[in-house]
Order: C-alpha cells, then structure tokens, then sequence
C-alpha cells in the first residue's frame, strides 16, 4: 500500500488529473478499480495527483522524453533506463523499462544480461559508455572521470549527453520517490533485516 493517500475520481479536480486519469484509467476509479493491463496498480498516478502541478511538471518530463526531437537515440536511452531501474533497486522502473527496452527494439539478450553488464558481451561500445555514464550518475552521485565522459563522446553529441543525464537522473528520481512513497511494484519491506530466534542455527551461536 502506499504510504500517502491515493485521490479517488470524485474527488480529482478538474483539468490535468481528470485528463490523465481519463488517458490512463478510461472511465473508471482507479482507487476503487485498481490496476494497469501492464501489471501495476496505478497508484503512482492517483497519489501524485494530490498535487496537480506536480503531476503536470512530472506529464511534461515524459513527454520530453519520449519527444521525437530527441538526439540520443531510442535504444541507448532505455538501456539507460533499465540500468538506473537496476541500480536503484525499484522493480517499478525496472519492469516498465524491460517493455520500453523490448518496444524500442533492445534485443532480449541486452535485457537480462543488464545487472552484470561489465562482464557481458552483449553490449556495443556505444552500449557500454551509456552504462558507465549511468553508473557514475546512480550509483556514485554523478562522480563521473574524464576518462568515463571521454568514452561517452565517442559516441555521443554534446546535446545527447545532455539529454542522457537529464533523463537518467529524471529516472532515477522517480525510482527513488517510488520506493520511499511505496508505489506500484515498490511495495516490499526492505529485505536486509536481523535473524533472531529459532532461525539462527546452534552452531552460529556464541559459546555460553
């Protein structure tokens, strides 16, 4: 469940919710009737949709990235993504970008070999600059070498470089405000816990 309220359609206001709920749910509550035919619940839309500005800032992200007009070409983008999706640990974007990846052409093998990416080799050269660029965004802040932007310019134009990062990081936001706001797959209790009690086995017991 989500931590914060999702808003039902009696009482979306008029204008970008009830335009985006109408796109996405057609006609009905998508609190009392949720679920997408994608396999997610929908809530990330119905909690945003507290904030109408909010979700209209967010509408106008996917639509720069999605643009046509974009430079960075299709493919590299959703590697890109998927990684971020990967690396930050959100199933929610992680899941979405496996079917970005597929319907923009990135052959299945480029998909699964995405969580060890540095040893596979399924990747181009084009491929493999546009992950470790990710890499340096999501996994260490943005401390990108020389070296790793020099790799990245090989292949790709100023402008592209541009675009990639603002939308790695743009990604990487909303995976993360998945996972602490508990949206759609991003539901699960954090798995690194403490074993107590009968569990632990007699032998891993400290000596009385």
């Amino acid at each position: 469940m989500p931590r914060l309220r999702p808003v039902p359609r009696a009482e979306a206001p008029e204008g970008i919710v009830t335009t985006m709920y109408d796109f996405i749910f057609g006609d009905r509550d998508p609190v009392a009737e949720p679920g997408l035919p994608n396999g997610t619940t929908g809530d990330w839309w119905t909690v945003v949709a507290q904030s109408p500005e909010l979700l209209a800032h967010c509408v106008s992200g996917f639509q720069f990235y999605r643009s046509p007009e974009r430079e960075l070409p299709a493919e590299l983008r959703e590697v890109s993504q998927l990684r971020v999706g990967w690396a930050r640990g959100s199933r929610f974007v992680f899941s979405q970008h496996c079917k970005a990846c597929r319907d923009n052409g990135v052959p299945e093998e480029k998909i699964e070999a995405i969580s060890a990416w540095e040893t596979s080799g399924a990747y181009s050269a084009a491929d493999r600059a546009v992950l470790a660029w990710t890499d340096a965004l999501v996994l260490h802040g943005g401390r990108a070498s020389d070296a790793t932007f020099a790799a990245l310019r090989e292949h790709l134009s100023e402008l592209a470089v541009l675009e990639l990062t603002y939308i790695a990081c743009w990604y990487d936001l909303h995976a993360t405000m998945s996972k602490a706001l508990r949206l759609e797959l991003d539901t699960a209790e954090d798995p690194v816990t403490e074993l107590t009690g009968d569990g632990i086995s007699a032998s891993l017991r400290p000596p009385r």
